[in-house]
């Protein structure tokens, strides 16, 4: 059996987990920058992982966010020097529907700091993870923004007065100098997305962050519903979910009331694994699978 490498990379941070048979170590990194070059990244910190260990995997399988095209070429050539062989390389769209559905057909949304649903039937579709500027509905972030643009409202008496502003205060001090604060932060779309937590905890009692909260649980369930529709699923199709957005029982039970408008008897679907279990999948992704068109490859 040789030594593997697997790697599911998003915003907030990256994992990492290396098998040999029953021998296994894990690793943690914090997350891709989206608006730089994501190859040079991961291979630092594969890198890094590899050398503190003294590990000679043969395959790495890397699913991250923010990939346009997967560059396995170039990412083997970045770890060549570590005895990689062989590089798999992925959104984490498809690491994430490998690690909850395998080869099913379905859907699978993933809801982080950003969000990105695979629905695969007849043909495979893809909705969101479009990224922060322009995408991301219901994501962390964006219940995020959500939470903090409400509370700064409710600071200028521009909106309805909300606790979300006493809570953003509580983190920055004087509100007129957080824009300033998270602008220079490189790790604004992290911190922001931090913010979901406040907004979740608060929507119970709180009613701009109930309607925050309620929007978001829409866009998620829309999401889903579009990759169905667009992948020409089954009647009653199997729908997981992952990430922390959709553990909040506020925002899945909301989630769920969504979809069952389109099918009534729809019951998720509890995933086999994660997005980094679907990583160390790559190695044995059947060539047939509708997934395979999705995965770049370079063997040396």
């Amino acid at each position: 059996m040789i030594e593997r490498l697997a790697v599911d990379a998003g915003q907030t941070g990256i994992r990492l987990r290396w098998e040999h048979g029953r021998d296994r170590i894990d690793g943690e990194a914090p997350g891709v920058l989206t608006d730089r070059p994501l190859m040079p990244q991961l291979a630092a910190v594969i890198g890094d992982l590899i050398t503190a260990n003294g590990l000679a995997p043969a395959f790495v399988g890397v699913g991250c966010s923010g990939l346009v095209t997967p560059e396995a070429t170039e990412l083997l050539g970045l770890l060549s020097r570590h005895g990689v062989r062989e590089v798999a390389v992925a959104h984490d769209a498809t690491t994430n529907y490998l690690g909850a559905l395998g080869d099913r057909q379905g859907a699978v949304i993933a809801a982080g700091t950003g969000v990105v649903t695979l629905a695969v039937g007849r043909t495979v579709a893809r909705v969101d993870g479009w990224g922060y500027l322009i995408g991301d509905a219901g994501s962390a972030y964006w219940i995020g923004r959500a939470g903090m643009e409400a509370a700064m409202r409710g600071f200028d008496r521009r909106g309805q007065l909300t606790v979300l502003t006493d809570r953003l205060e509580a983190l920055f001090g004087d509100l007129r100098g957080a824009y300033v604060e998270l602008q220079s932060d490189e790790r604004r779309v992290s911190r922001i997305a931090d913010f979901a937590q406040v907004v979740d905890e608060l929507a119970g009692s709180d009613s701009v962050a109930a309607r925050i909260i309620d929007s978001a649980a829409a866009e998620l369930s829309e999401s889903v519903l579009a990759g169905l529709r667009r992948a020409c699923a089954m009647h009653d199709p199997s729908v997981c979910t992952l990430g922390q957005v959709l553990r909040s029982t506020n925002i899945r039970s909301r989630f769920v009331r969504y979809l069952r408008m389109q099918w009534p008897t729809l019951e998720l679907t509890e995933p086999m694994g994660n997005a980094l279990d679907g990583a160390a999948r790559l190695a044995g992704l059947d060539p047939g699978s509708p997934l395979s068109g999705l995965v770049a490859r370079a063997v040396s």
